[in-house]
Formats: structure tokens, sequence, C-alpha cells
């Protein structure tokens, strides 16, 4: 069996993300592996409310805005992991979550990835997709995936 080395951890920085986080740490430890959460941030491409088009609105600074606030955001994930986590960095990249997690997944050269889902069912699944089996669906390793609403 392959070593795993590189575990890849996408995270939505909801408020489940720390239980997703704590188990991909307890994994990690277990197999001495090191971990690379990753974020995407879903590019604002145009206006939809009114009261935006009005005013000087410039989708890079909104894009900026919502990168930074991430950026913070999965640095406290980190700096609280750091403990138990020995081996742990970040990545915060603007574009479609599947896209990002699975071009960045590629490019690290990632053994597995450990993601979580939200458990959509239904019409909500059918119109929107699921971000994690489509990941699970073209993978570049295999794919872990938990449910951290339970």
């Amino acid at each position: 069996m392959k070593d795993i080395s590189l575990i890849v951890v996408p995270v939505d920085l909801d408020q489940n993300t720390q239980k997703l986080v704590d188990f991909a740490i307890s994994m990690a430890n277990k197999l001495g592996s090191e971990i690379a959460f990753f974020h995407s941030v879903q590019p604002i491409e145009s206006v939809a409310m009114g009261e935006m088009a009005m005013v000087h609105f410039s989708y890079d600074e909104f894009n900026t805005a919502h990168i930074t606030q991430a950026e913070e955001s999965l640095a406290e994930f980190i700096k609280n992991a750091e403990v138990k986590c020995e081996k742990c960095r970040s990545k915060v990249v603007l574009g479609d979550a599947v896209d990002t997690i699975l071009d960045f997944a590629k490019n690290e050269n990632a053994d597995m990835i450990i993601m979580g889902t939200h458990g959509k069912r239904g019409l909500e699944k059918i119109l929107l997709g699921s971000v994690a089996h489509r990941v699970l669906q073209n993978g570049p390793c295999p794919v872990l995936v938990m449910n951290p609403y339970k």
C-alpha cells in the first residue's frame, strides 16, 4: 500500500469546520501525514443587488476582501490545530469549489482528500449538485467523506 504523506482537507469555514479539522488531524497523526487545509472562495462576477450597482463597486476589491477574510478564518483554525498537528499548512484560492479542490490535490500530488458533506437531499442536491460527490467522482486520489453535522 502506498504511504499517505499528504492529505488535502477542503474546508468551507462554517460552524462544523472544526469537527472536520479535528477528524483530519486525528487521521494525519495516525498516518504520519502532512495536512494541506484548503478553502475556495467563489468569485463574484455580476451584481445582483441594485444598491451595489449604484455605488462604485469593484469586483476585484470584493473578491480580494473575501479571500483575505477566508485566509484569516483559516489561519485561526490552523492556529488552534497547531498543538495537535505538527505538519499543517493552508491555502485559499479564488474559483469554483470543485475545480479548485481537484486542481490543488492534483498539483500537490495529494495521497488522500478528506472532506465534509452537507448531506443535501432531493431538489437541493439536483439543482446545486454536491461538491463532495463531484470530488469523489473526479478526484485524483482516494477521497474520504465525513458528515460533520452528526
